[in-house]
């Protein structure tokens, strides 16, 4: 409203101004016409209908002056509506601008907050990472130590398993020789059963002629009978 009445303003003053100069140019004209000089009727006529001229001509032109004047301040009206419209376009992005500012404005706030937060939970993580590789370190020497304790351990049960098999391959030998030596049990008592049927034969078919005979011959079969039975031990 300010724009259009400055504009009217601006027209009033201009046809102000033509209208002054319109009026003092016919005052110029009559001053000129009526004072006394020298000059002769046909010559104030000329002048006269010169200035007439002129004058009809400056108020062609004053009026299309004017209306070119009335044009351009219609354009300024048409200028300033579009001007005002841009004006409130502009006031509008600018409040959308400002509101999208505050809100960025809140978000880097609550970003910042989560920034620090996020700092401070990466200490911790780096503490944290640093007691893991402690622990990390401290149960690899365990593992190392339970892994010689395991070869060891492996070790020990490789010479279990040894001396078990020599164990095993000696109760085998062991069992043999026994079988061996029960076979010459047997064939021991089988012997020497061979031999007291011997000597009981003997004491059956020889007679006793006195006593001292009689102990002679026995003590004669008792020696063949040991002398056979040892003879049939070596025997293999």
């Amino acid at each position: 409203m300010a724009s259009s009445k400055s504009s009217q303003t601006t027209r009033n003053i201009v046809i102000a101004l033509l209208a002054l100069w319109s009026i003092i140019s016919v005052i110029i004209i009559v001053v000129w016409a009526t004072s006394p000089d020298m000059k002769g009727a046909s010559q104030c006529r000329k002048e006269m209908q010169a200035l007439t001229e002129k004058h009809e001509g400056a108020k062609v032109v004053w009026t299309k002056d004017r209306k070119a004047l009335e044009d351009l301040v219609r354009q300024g009206w048409r200028n300033q509506t579009a001007l005002h419209k841009q004006i409130d376009q502009y006031k509008e992005q600018i409040q959308s601008l400002n509101i999208s500012l505050n809100a960025s404005q809140s978000e880097n706030v609550i970003l910042n907050g989560s920034i620090t937060i996020l700092e401070s939970k990466i200490e911790e993580y780096k503490l944290i990472e640093g007691n893991l590789t402690t622990e990390i370190s401290l149960q690899k020497d365990h593992i190392e130590a339970l892994e010689h304790n395991l070869t060891l351990k492996a070790q020990e049960l490789a010479s279990c398993e040894a001396s078990r098999l020599a164990s095993v391959q000696l109760q085998t030998v062991a069992e043999r020789q026994t079988q061996v030596c029960e076979t010459n049990k047997q064939n021991l008592q089988k012997q020497l059963k061979k031999c007291k049927d011997m000597d009981l034969h003997v004491h059956e078919y020889h007679v006793e002629p006195d006593d001292n005979g009689a102990q002679g011959i026995t003590t004669s079969s008792v020696t063949l009978a040991m002398i056979v039975c040892l003879s049939l031990l070596l025997v293999p």
